[in-house]
């Protein structure tokens, strides 16, 4: 410590360091290099979005009422004034109206809700097309969609703790979806409500969840998340200098961290200023839950439209089976829906590396064009949601279109299938065409407008070498070949053991990397400048002109 440092601070930190041995620790941590991307914010955002969800809804905290009583109102809002309604619902007028900035906090939270759960989504969506999942990462991808899942349920929980007639519908909607669980739905649903539909413990059950439970977990786990990025150090992107042994970026102390405080801040207040501009979720124009009543256009928050739009477009699909009503109609598309999302993002990381047998430990992402199975089935993912999404509103689009809302529940019901493999294949093809062109680009180097005569009459234009980095990060990924089982027997003729396996194991592998443009090799590379050097190679003067090498040749000027 400097000698003008107080000794009111610095005799704590010598207590504690002597104790606990922080400066040692501190200073590796503080001194530990983050590369520098803009995509990597998408995660801060998150995090940050958190942050403010947990000070807006400490303040909310404060006046919320989580009771079902009922009670008469007689706030400040006239229109509602002598209704009957629950406590729950007048208090959250009463933060609407009577509490000074109430409002807007109320606003505040919603609105960071939903960054919360955007961020959390595009972040995911940004480690898996560029293959930041795999080893040593696949345990805090496994923590990544557990996050993403509890945020869901912790939107929900928020989203019905008001009792309006919105948030209202949206639970009878999770009854329905309890209530279709085969078997056991019915015990379910009375566990859950405490009777018949909605009882009067629903709301202080999901209030403990919601501001307990949940967000416990949530921060324990996101403590882990960040935990495990600093341990297994950050991912960077392909570039010169940058490969799995090292990180290029800059310390977190005083550079990130002064950025990431800066963001932090600008995250703060572009949340605040949507809060105060913005209005959502206006529960007085809603009024109170009455189990007789729906509203017209009723629409779930944006995250879970799409188990809205699956409900919504399935077919009347129901089975009589030992004397019980299996209702899929609700089941598959409600709860399959979510169960799916959790299993096929768990098991993803696993599954490519099964196919690939890469077990290797990687630092450095993929440029998406250079996976194109992985990322076609991460835009055919997309289209599939996003299809979703839409039945989930389909019938204000019928209105606002003017449109039959059954020609749009027939078209959703088959583009939920034709349009994810149309998606796929589509985005496949444009990633190889990508791949093709980088080859070309490497091999040849970049069109230069200059067209020159060759001596036996033919034009053509001259092709300038990628510069050094571009080049670098063009081929900085690895040739990738399908696995091969050959004959299926070893040296001695015996017959390789799992056989089958291996045979599935390589049709998935060929369907991975069948397609793929493999990257020139150093051979094809020093052939085709050789080439270049002959007739196709420019120079660059010092005057800044291009000058065709060929001897014989007629040659066409241009400035720079």
């Amino acid at each position: 410590m400097s000698s003008a440092t107080p000794k009111a601070v610095t005799q704590p930190l010598e207590f504690l360091d002597e104790r606990l041995g922080l400066a040692k620790a501190l200073k590796k941590t503080l001194r530990k290099v983050f590369p520098d991307h803009w995509s990597f914010l998408l995660g801060e955002i998150a995090l940050y979005s958190f942050i403010i969800l947990l000070l807006s809804g400490t303040f909310l905290t404060l006046w919320f009422k989580p009771s079902m009583q009922e009670v008469v109102y007689d706030g400040s809002y006239g229109p509602l004034r002598g209704v009957h309604m629950s406590e729950a619902f007048a208090s959250t007028l009463n933060i609407s109206f009577d509490v000074r900035g109430g409002l807007l906090m109320r606003q505040i939270h919603h609105w960071s809700a939903m960054l919360f759960v955007g961020a959390m989504m595009v972040h995911m969506l940004r480690v898996f097309f560029t293959g930041a999942f795999r080893k040593p990462r696949e345990i805090n991808w496994l923590i990544g969609v557990v996050l993403l899942n509890l945020g869901l349920v912790e939107g929900f929980t928020g989203y019905s703790l008001p009792d309006d007639l919105l948030s209202g519908t949206g639970l009878r909607f999770v009854e329905g979806l309890i209530r279709s669980i085969p078997v056991v739905g019915t015990y379910l649903s009375f566990f859950v409500f405490g009777g018949e539909f909605p009882g009067d413990s629903i709301i202080p059950r999901l209030y403990g969840i919601h501001i307990l439970l949940i967000p416990g977990l949530i921060l324990a786990l996101i403590a882990a998340h960040i935990g495990l990025v600093v341990y297994h150090k950050h991912t960077q992107y392909p570039g010169p200098g940058r490969t799995n042994n090292n990180v290029v970026g800059y310390p977190l102390l005083p550079v990130y961290m002064a950025k990431a405080g800066g963001f932090f801040f600008i995250v703060f207040g572009v949340t605040a200023l949507m809060g105060a501009l913005f209005q959502i979720n206006p529960v007085w124009a809603y009024g109170p839950y009455n189990p007789t009543m729906v509203g017209a256009g009723t629409q779930p928050d944006w995250y879970m439209g799409w188990v809205e739009g699956g409900l919504r477009i399935m077919p009347n699909w129901e089975t009589r089976l030992f004397g019980y009503t299996v209702s899929w109609n609700i089941f598959l598309p409600g709860v399959g829906l979510l169960g799916l999302l959790a299993v096929v993002l768990a098991l993803y990381p696993f599954i490519e590396r099964w196919v690939t047998g890469d077990t290797r430990e990687h630092h450095v992402l993929d440029r998406p064009r250079n996976q194109p199975t992985r990322t076609a089935f991460g835009v055919a993912g997309i289209t599939f949601y996003g299809l979703l999404w839409i039945g989930g509103g389909n019938d204000i689009i019928a209105i606002t279109f003017n449109l039959a809302i059954n020609d749009v529940t027939n078209f959703l019901r088959v583009a939920v299938i034709v349009g994810p493999i149309i998606a796929f294949l589509v985005t496949k093809r444009i990633c190889i065409g990508l791949q093709r062109r980088d080859r070309e680009s490497l091999l040849h180097g970049m069109e230069s407008g200059v067209i020159t005569r060759l001596p036996h009459g033919e034009y053509v234009e001259i092709h300038t070498p990628l510069p050094k980095e571009e080049a670098y990060v063009l081929a900085s990924h690895e040739r990738q070949t399908p696995i091969e089982i050959g004959e299926g027997v070893d040296a001695n003729g015996v017959e390789i053991p799992k056989r089958r396996s291996l045979k599935l194991r390589a049709l998935a592998s060929r369907f991975y990397f069948g397609d793929v443009v493999q990257k020139p090799t150093k051979g094809e590379l020093e052939a085709a400048h050789a080439h270049g050097r002959g007739h196709g190679a420019i120079h660059h003067d010092g005057a800044d002109r291009t000058k065709e090498v060929g001897a014989g040749t007629q040659q066409r000027q241009s400035d720079s």
